[in-house]
């Protein structure tokens, strides 16, 4: 039996067992059939950042329109002597038939706010938890990481690098894509590179180094092989001692007579801002003012920004495990609530009560506005209405903070658009996905869109997230209602 981690073969297994247990215990009567809401939300922000980047939705498509059970799956459910045949009877004839509302992938998202929305038959919208929040968390994890990066970098190039660090086969792939989506230009994974149309770029290893007798030898013969992509890997041995003068020397013997300008040189070890000021002053002196500088070693945006703050001429940065494992926060607090159930035909609101006021879900049928500030272009605020309502954009509008009611802000002159976009619809997927060029570009200017307030690493502003008077009132009704 081969193992695919391809959403097109066969992901209906792809989720947690007790997912099973609730669709089957739902069977008995006519609730798992009742329409039902469910909205994925996050609660915080990793690395106290300003926002999250939205990822991974190509992927939950995928996911959705190949949604069923095969024979191999049904025989797998019968031997765990679980389930009636009633049931695998109705796995067996499968077919997912939710609505689904989501943010375009490359869009930046707030806590609490519904980034994805699911509405259909309870047994439906209920399996498909575990996949939705695996696929949207993890991307949308590593693209805000990457995104993080990426501006620290403060336009010079960051490469993905991160395979041999990935957490699986799914990891690398998927986390490079996600990558690219955050701002990375090109990625070193072969197979996300075919899938997904993102540009390869690698340099020579210290192995290849070692395995000649000298590392004038093995810059020689990569240069010979890869004229016209030649980047030189000069930290074997000694950076400065050895790895930047025999790539002079390999410049200036091999790819001189050819006609061709060297690429550049990378440096993996040791104080990289010391040693790219010192490779910088060689280089130039040498006449190679135009190869560039790049730098790796587990680095992150707090390494990257240092770096240039020090003055290190680094071109551009190639970085491993701390993008994609998200090393400094390797989770996002991503979770999928039920928002609202039929009864009587009608759809009611439904709520979640903790202790922990994070953890209070927002009740109903709903979707999110972004307030943009009409001259400036900025996004000001979101939005949460329960679905029907109007934002009038034509009068001024009073924010405030659904937690701290006290906090008031009106705003007027402002575009408000809906940031939930129609997927499916009675399962049949209607939105036309773009090309992965098109989602980076997307991130690109909606990012741009932000306030720098928001942007910043350092404590960055709280962007606002409020409910419509209507929705915070409802809340508050049941909040009331199921404390008693």
């Amino acid at each position: 039996m081969s193992f695919s981690l391809n959403l097109k073969d066969n992901p209906a297994l792809l989720t947690d067992f007790c997912q099973f247990g609730m669709a089957y215990g739902a069977m008995g009567g006519d609730i798992a059939s009742s329409t039902a809401c469910f909205d994925l939300v996050y609660r915080d922000i990793p690395d106290g950042g300003g926002f999250i980047v939205s990822a991974g939705l190509s992927q939950l498509i995928d996911y959705l329109r190949n949604l069923k059970f095969t024979d191999e799956d049904i025989e797998y459910l019968r031997s765990t002597q679980g389930f009636g045949e009633d049931f695998l009877d109705y796995l067996k004839n499968f077919k997912f038939t939710c609505d689904v509302w989501a943010v375009p992938e490359g869009t930046p998202v707030f806590p609490f706010e519904p980034v994805i929305t699911v509405r259909g038959p309870l047994a439906e919208a209920q399996f498909i938890e575990a996949a939705l929040l695996m696929i949207i968390n993890h991307q949308s994890l590593v693209a805000t990481k990457a995104s993080r990066i990426v501006r620290a970098a403060d336009g010079r190039e960051v490469y993905e690098f991160g395979t041999k660090r990935a957490h699986g086969a799914g990891s690398a792939v998927y986390g490079a894509r996600a990558a690219y989506i955050g701002g990375c230009t090109a990625t070193s994974n072969v197979l996300a590179s075919k899938e997904f149309g993102i540009p390869a770029f690698s340099t020579m290893t210290h192995s290849l180094v070692q395995a000649f007798d000298t590392e004038y030898e093995a810059f020689k013969y990569y240069a010979e092989q890869f004229p016209n992509n030649c980047v030189l890997l000069v930290d074997t041995y000694s950076t400065v001692k050895s790895g930047v003068p025999n790539a002079i020397k390999v410049f200036d013997e091999v790819l001189k007579p050819m006609g061709v300008r060297p690429k550049g040189i990378r440096i993996d070890s040791g104080d990289i801002t010391y040693l790219s000021k010192k490779a910088r002053r060689m280089l130039d002196e040498a006449g190679y003012a135009d190869c560039q500088i790049t730098a790796s070693n587990s680095i992150n945006e707090d390494i990257v920004r240092d770096m240039l703050i020090q003055g290190a001429p680094v071109d551009s940065f190639a970085v491993g495990e701390q993008l994609i494992t998200a090393a400094s926060e390797p989770s996002l607090n991503g979770v999928y609530k039920l928002s609202a159930i039929e009864k009587d035909g009608e759809l009611v609101p439904r709520i979640k009560i903790s202790d922990n006021t994070g953890k209070i879900t927002t009740p109903g049928f709903k979707t999110v506005w972004r307030l943009f500030d009409r001259e400036a272009g900025k996004a000001v605020a979101d939005v949460v209405t329960l679905d029907g309502e109007e934002i009038d954009q034509t009068a001024p509008y009073e924010l405030f903070d659904p937690v701290h009611t006290w906090k008031r802000k009106t705003v007027d002159n402002f575009v408000a658009r809906r940031l939930l976009q129609p997927i499916f619809v009675k399962g049949q997927c209607i939105y036309s996905s773009p090309t992965l060029p098109e989602i980076q570009s997307y991130c690109r200017s909606q990012i741009s869109s932000l306030w720098e307030e928001v942007t910043r690493f350092e404590n960055p502003h709280h962007y606002y997230v409020d409910m419509s008077q209507k929705l915070w009132d409802l809340r508050q009704q049941l909040l009331t209602k199921f404390s008693k």
